[in-house]
C-alpha cells in the first residue's frame, strides 16, 4: 500500500472547475471518505488519481513518486464504482480471475487460483465461486466487484459510492464488511460518498468538498463537533444541525450572525418556550420538531417522552456554535 497525494490538484472542463487547486494526502493505510454534494469534485478527484483524467495544473503522487506521466495500469491502483461492472456470462470465479488474467501482471494459473480463493474467504462469498453473475442477490454482486479490485493487491483503492445502489440493509451490512476488510488488509482506500453515515462510520478520516475545494479535512469526530462553516456543519449529523438567528436564546459574540445547535445539544426543561409541532418516535430515540419565535428546529427527547403536538417546552442552547454572515466559524 501506499500514500497518496495531491498537490494544488486543478482540473476545468470547459468553463467549470471541477477540482480546484486541491491539496489533499491520504496517509498509508488510512480510510479517507470525500464527502460533498453533487457537483462537488469528488468523482473527478478519484478519476484524476487513477488517470483516467489528466489535471490542467498541480502534481499526484503514489507512494512517493510522481505519477502524472504514468498510464492507469502503470499506477496500480484499483476502481469500484456505483455499478457492479461484472461480466454476466462469468462465473463468480471468472469474475475475479478476470483482472489477474491481463498479459501485463504475466500471473500464473495457480497463482490466480490461490488469489481468487484468498479474497473469496475475505469477501465470504467462497460458496458462490460457480455460480454466473446474473444469479447473485445486488450485495452479493457488489461484493464480486470490490473482489475484483481487491485480488490485484493494488497500492490504493478508489471507490465511488460502491454501495449507493443497494437497499439501506445490504448498506448497512456492507459498511461493517468494507470497513472490517480495510482494516484486515491495511489496504489505503480513497472512497467517494454523499452518505453522512458511511461517512461518519468507516472513515479514518473525513474531506469535505465544495465546488471542487477541500474546505475542512479531519477525523470523523473532529469534522462533527468543530465545523469551519456552516456548510461543514450541514454534511455530518442526522438530525441535521438547526441553524437560527445568533441572539435568538441572548446576547452572541461578536460577528455572530447565526447559531448553530446540534439536535442533542437543545436542553429542555428552562429557558425560551417553544411550541411542540411534531413528535416522531423512532424507537431509540424522539424527535422533537419545535416552533421558537416562528423558526423551526429539532431536538431530542427522553424515548417515552409525554409531550404531543401543542405543549409548550421550554429550551436552551448547549455547546453552540457560532457563524457570520458569510457562514464562516467565529466560535
Amino acid at each position: 500500500m501506499a500514500e497518496v497525494r495531491l498537490s494544488g490538484v486543478t482540473k476545468r472542463f470547459g468553463g467549470t472547475t471541477a477540482v480546484d487547486a486541491m491539496s489533499l494526502t491520504v496517509a498509508d493505510g488510512a480510510f479517507v471518505v470525500l464527502l460533498g454534494p453533487t457537483g462537488a469534485g469528488k468523482t473527478t478527484t478519484l478519476r484524476l488519481i487513477a488517470g483516467l483524467e489528466k489535471p490542467d495544473s498541480g502534481d499526484i503522487s503514489i507512494g512517493g513518486r510522481s505519477v502524472l506521466a504514468e498510464t492507469p495500469a502503470q499506477r496500480n491502483v484499483a476502481m469500484v464504482f456505483q455499478q457492479y461492472s461484472l461480466y454476466p456470462h462469468l462465473t463468480v470465479r471468472e469474475n475475479l480471475a478476470f483482472p489477474l488474467k491481463s498479459p501485463i501482471l504475466d500471473t500464473a494459473p495457480q497463482q490466480i487460483e490461490r488469489r481468487v480463493a484468498e479474497v473469496a474467504e475475505i469477501l465470504r462469498i467462497g460458496h458462490k465461486l460457480d455460480n454466473k453473475a446474473t444469479a447473485l442477490s445486488g450485495g452479493e454482486m457488489q461484493r464480486v466487484s470490490i473482489g475484483r479490485a481487491l485480488v490485484r493487491k493494488p497500492q490504493i483503492f478508489l471507490m465511488d459510492e460502491p454501495l449507493s445502489s443497494l437497499d439501506a440493509k445490504l448498506r448497512a451490512d456492507l459498511r461493517v464488511e468494507l470497513k472490517r476488510i480495510q482494516s484486515d488488509l491495511g489496504s489505503t482506500l480513497l472512497y467517494v460518498t454523499h452518505d453522512q453515515i458511511e461517512a461518519m462510520t468507516m472513515a479514518t478520516h473525513v474531506g469535505v468538498l465544495d465546488r471542487g475545494r477541500l474546505v475542512q479535512f479531519g477525523t470523523p469526530r473532529e469534522i462533527y463537533e468543530n465545523p469551519s462553516s456552516i456548510y461543514v456543519a450541514t454534511r455530518l449529523g442526522q438530525p441535521r444541525i438547526n441553524t437560527l438567528p445568533a441572539d435568538l436564546f441572548g446576547p452572541a459574540p461578536a460577528g455572530a450572525a447565526t447559531i448553530g445547535l446540534r439536535p442533542e445539544h437543545i436542553h429542555t426543561g428552562d429557558g425560551r418556550p417553544a411550541s411542540v409541532v411534531r413528535v416522531e418516535h423512532l424507537g431509540d430515540q424522539t424527535r422533537l420538531h419545535l416552533d421558537i419565535a416562528g423558526y423551526a428546529l429539532v431536538t431530542l427527547a427522553d424515548p417515552h417522552t409525554p409531550l404531543t403536538p401543542g405543549d409548550t417546552v421550554a429550551i436552551r442552547p448547549a455547546n453552540p456554535l457560532y457563524f457570520d454572515s458569510n457562514g464562516s466559524r467565529i466560535a
